[in-house]
C-alpha cells in the first residue's frame, strides 16, 4: 500500500476494511540513503496519499518512492497462467523504477477503450471505418514505448537470471527469456492494425497490440510451461523473483524491501533456505504459518492473534 498505493492481495481497496469498520489507515516510516520518508494511506469511502505530511494529487506521485518486490504462492501463475499474468509482472516491476511508464501504460489502454468502443459503433451503427486512423496512430505511438520499456526490463532480466538460475540447480539447467511482441515498430504495428481492421469490427476489440504481449522461459531450449515439472516451474520463478531483486537493486542503487506472503506453501524447506541464502542484504517481511528455520541471521517474530499484533522474540543471528 505504502510503495504502490494499492495491495496486491486485494482487488478493491475496500476489501482491505475490516467487516465492521468504515475504514482504515496504514503508515510507514521508511529509511533511503539519504533521506527518512513517511508515507500514510487512508481509506474510507476514498483513497487519500500523504508523502510526508504532504496530500498527493496523484497517485502515480507514491510510485518509485518506496521499491519492494513481492513473492506470494500465486506468483507460479506468472508462468503457468495466461500472458496477463506476465505482463502484470513486468508492469509493476517497471512502474516502480520508471514512473513515466505508468503514464504511457494508462494512455495506451485509454487508446484501446477508445478504439474498441468505436469499433462497436461501427459494427452496431455502421460508423465510419476510415477514422479508425486516429485510434491506430495514436495506439501504435503508445505501443512502441511501451515495447521498448518491457524489452529492456527483460534483457536486464535475462543477463541476471541466467547466472542465479545455474546457481540454484548447481549448473544443470540452463535459463532463457523471450519477450514475444508484434509492437517493436510503429509502422510496421499500423499496418497489422489496419490489416487486422475487418476481423476487429466483426469482433469488436483490438485483436493486436502490447495489451496481449507475453514473455516465455525456456529451460534447456523447452518451454518450462508446456514441459516443466512443478518443481522446475517452482524453482524458475525463484529464479525470476531474485533476478527481479537484483535487477531493482542495480537501478535504485539499494536494496528494495522484500515481502514474502505465505511462500513457504509452494516451497520445500531446501528451496526456502536455498532463496533465503541468496537474496542478500535485503530487509525481509515474511508471513507464515509455522516458525521458519532460519539460521545465522537477525530476525523478529510477531504473532497476530484474534486481529492483534504481539512481538514475541528477537533472534540475534549468532548460532
Amino acid at each position: 500500500m505504502c510503495a504502490m498505493g494499492k495491495s496486491f492481495r486485494a482487488n478493491k481497496d475496500n476489501e482491505l476494511i475490516n467487516v465492521n469498520c468504515d475504514g482504515c489507515l496504514v503508515e510507514a516510516v521508511y529509511q533511503k540513503a539519504d533521506r527518512e520518508v513517511k508515507v500514510k494511506v487512508a481509506l474510507d469511502d476514498r483513497k487519500v496519499v500523504f508523502l510526508n505530511g504532504v496530500r498527493l494529487k496523484r497517485l502515480s506521485d507514491l510510485v518509485s518512492n518506496l521499491n519492494v518486490v513481492v513473492f506470494v504462492p500465486d506468483d507460479i501463475n506468472i508462468l503457468k497462467g495466461g500472458p496477463e499474468n506476465r505482463r502484470r509482472f513486468l508492469d509493476m516491476m517497471i512502474g516502480q523504477l520508471r514512473p513515466n511508464y505508468i503514464f504511457v501504460l494508462n494512455a495506451y489502454n485509454a487508446a484501446l477503450k477508445q478504439r474498441n468502443f468505436y469499433l462497436r459503433q461501427i459494427k452496431d451503427e455502421g460508423k465510419d471505418p476510415s477514422l479508425l486512423d486516429v485510434w491506430d496512430e495514436k495506439l501504435a505511438q503508445f505501443a512502441v514505448k511501451i515495447f521498448s520499456y518491457r524489452k529492456d526490463f527483460v534483457d536486464k532480466i535475462n543477463g541476471v537470471i541466467k547466472l542465479v538460475h545455474k546457481e540454484i540447480t548447481d549448473d544443470r539447467e540452463l535459463i532463457d527469456i523471450e519477450y514475444l511482441s508484434e509492437c517493436s515498430d510503429k509502422d510496421v504495428f499500423k499496418r497489422k492494425l489496419l490489416e487486422r481492421r475487418g476481423l476487429d469490427i466483426i469482433k469488436g476489440w483490438t485483436t493486436k497490440g502490447v495489451h496481449r504481449d507475453d514473455f516465455e522461459i525456456f529451460l534447456n531450449g523447452k518451454s518450462v510451461k508446456v514441459y516443466g515439472s512443478q518443481g522446475q516451474n517452482r524453482t524458475a520463478i525463484l529464479s525470476l523473483k531474485l533476478a527481479e531483486l537484483s535487477v531493482v537493486r542495480d537501478e535504485i542503487g539499494e536494496s528494495p524491501v522484500l515481502l514474502l506472503d505465505d511462500f513457504m506453501s509452494e516451497l520445500d524447506k531446501v528451496r526456502v533456505r536455498n532463496f533465503l541464502d541468496k537474496i542478500g542484504d535485503v530487509q525481509v517481511f515474511i508471513t507464515c504459518t509455522e516458525k521458519l528455520d532460519i539460521e545465522k541471521k537477525d530476525f523478529f517474530i510477531y504473532n497476530v492473534r484474534d486481529g492483534k499484533i504481539y512481538k514475541e522474540e528477537f533472534h540475534d543471528g549468532k548460532v
